[in-house]
Formats: C-alpha cells, structure tokens, sequence
C-alpha cells in the first residue's frame, strides 16, 4: 500500500502548482481523499477533500477559490492544482485515504512560496 505525493517545489507568490497523490496498493476508487498541510511550528491543517463515488469536494476558507482538488480513479490519482499561491501557503503537503477506519498518508511534499 503506498500514497506517494509529487509536485511541490519553490513558486513565486501568485504562481501555481499541481500535486498529485499516487495510490498504490488499494482500491482507491473507494476512498475519501484529503490533502492536509503542516507548516513548521504549526499543527497540521486540512486543506481539501474529495468524496467517493460522488466527488464531492471541500475546502478550507484559506483555500477557497485558489485551490482545485480532484480526481482521476482510471490513474489511482487526486490533483491538487494551486494558484494564486502566497507565502501563507509554504507547508509540507500531505496526501490521506480513509475508508472507515482505514487511513493511508503519504510522506509529504515541500511547497515553498517565496520571492
């Protein structure tokens, strides 16, 4: 079983950024996704999610209308695509399947917004 994010880097504030979070293992298709962030010194926060079968999506305020969640279950895939990025958003960027008690996360990727 594995959930492995892709796509962070260091962007400009104003830019965009596409994560993916790559499912391995189960059958993703099943699952809820989230996409939750972790600055340093901070707790861990939820950014967005997307529901299975329905692909209902939610968003956290600080997000709302820049951030994008969705999925491809043909590819085991969720996309997070971010833009108008500002510094506030630098975070490490963590992936979670959940099924009733099952939970998967991944290890994380580095989204750096600075000038």
């Amino acid at each position: 079983v594995q959930l492995v994010e892709s796509g962070g880097g260091l962007v400009q504030p104003g830019g965009s950024l596409r994560l993916s979070c790559a499912a391995s293992g189960f059958t993703f298709s099943r699952y809820h996704v989230r996409w939750y962030r972790q600055a340093p010194g901070k707790e861990r926060e939820f950014v967005a999610s997307i529901s299975s079968p329905l692909g209902i999506t939610n968003y956290a305020d600080s997000v709302k209308g820049r951030f994008t969640i969705s999925r491809d279950n043909a590819k085991n895939t969720v996309y997070l695509q971010m833009n108008s990025l500002i510094p506030e958003d630098t975070a490490e960027y963590y992936c979670n399947a959940k099924q009733a008690t099952v939970d998967y996360w991944g290890q994380g990727t580095q989204v750096t917004v600075s000038s």
